[in-house]
């Protein structure tokens, strides 16, 4: 796979996991510790973005 279709395919699945930790926080009583793994899944991609753009 391309570099370019790698970060993609990460930035896709980076602003999927926001999309639903915003859709968890929006409930009425939101399932913290479902939101806090999503938003450890989100820092490992945002980290793994960071190391793929700095190669």
């Amino acid at each position: 796979m391309a570099l370019s279709a790698h970060l993609e395919e990460l930035n896709h699945k980076h602003t999927q996991l926001d999309d639903k930790i915003h859709d968890e926080m929006k409930h009425p009583a939101p399932d913290v510790v479902r939101i806090t793994k999503l938003k450890k899944q989100k820092l490992h991609l945002k980290e793994k973005i960071a190391h793929f753009r700095s190669s």
